[in-house]
């Protein structure tokens, strides 16, 4: 069985969109691999994954877990994981449909055919392409992410984005259990950690679309880690030393 991309898909209360997300991403033409890191979802969330999973008993994957326990480390259970079975490519991607599933072959182009170590699925990197956002949720998104662009001096347009490719070396180099961002501002730590060590960024465009099903899990204390942290996140670095090991 060749091991080579998985999509990594945190849920919580999901149970709308992931029968339809995984035989989306199932019917592209790459051999992707899914593995659901599922937070104990009261909707059933769980029980969908594994009806499906007697369908694609080579391809898709489901991790428990005991409950809520923040996005970033849903995605480091999820790193942890893939690295473990031997996958060279690791995407994320939202569960919802507001991440286009068509565009993981973007992503994958930018790191496989054109050689970038973190291939990110950009909201802001050709103008603004968020569809159904309340104009003040875009604002908000947009500055964020120009806040954090002048904070770090990282070029990248969407600091926040949620949607990416890593080679695996990325995340062998990253001490994934250094990082120490819970929830979104997660996404901002593990570029600024990316960049640091010097691994080739690209941003490939896309259009966010809010979801339709289900509902966001956003919330207040989103931002004012963001904003607090990406301060400490920067001084902090300061202190530490980015030395890739020899290829």
């Amino acid at each position: 069985m060749v091991k080579e991309c998985v999509v990594l898909i945190p849920t919580y209360n999901e149970k709308e969109n992931i029968e339809k997300i995984i035989r989306k991403v199932f019917s592209l033409p790459i051999d992707f691999h899914i593995l659901i890191i599922e937070d104990n979802s009261p909707d059933g969330t769980a029980a969908i994954v594994k009806s499906i999973q007697k369908d694609f008993t080579d391809r898709l994957f489901i991790l428990e877990r005991k409950g809520k326990l923040g996005l970033g480390t849903a995605y480091i259970a999820g790193f942890d994981w893939a690295l473990k079975n031997g996958y060279d490519y690791i995407f994320e991607m939202d569960a919802d449909f507001s991440h286009n599933p068509d565009d993981l072959l973007h992503l994958y182009e930018a790191c496989h055919d054109q050689g970038a170590d973190l291939a990110i699925g950009s909201r802001y990197i050709s103008g603004v392409n968020v569809v159904n956002w309340p104009m003040g949720r875009v604002i908000m998104s947009y500055y964020a992410s120009a806040y954090v662009r002048w904070v770090t001096r990282m070029k990248i347009r969407d600091t926040t984005a949620g949607f990416k490719c890593y080679r695996k070396k990325v995340l062998e180099t990253i001490d994934l259990k250094k990082i120490r961002f819970k929830g979104y501002a997660f996404q901002i730590e593990m570029k600024f950690t990316a960049w640091k060590y010097g691994f080739k960024i690209v941003e490939v465009p896309i259009i966010f679309t809010d979801r339709k099903l289900g509902s966001s899990k956003m919330s207040g204390g989103i931002f004012s880690e963001a904003v607090l942290g990406v301060l400490k996140m920067k001084f902090s670095s300061f202190f530490k030393k980015y030395e890739r090991p020899k290829e």
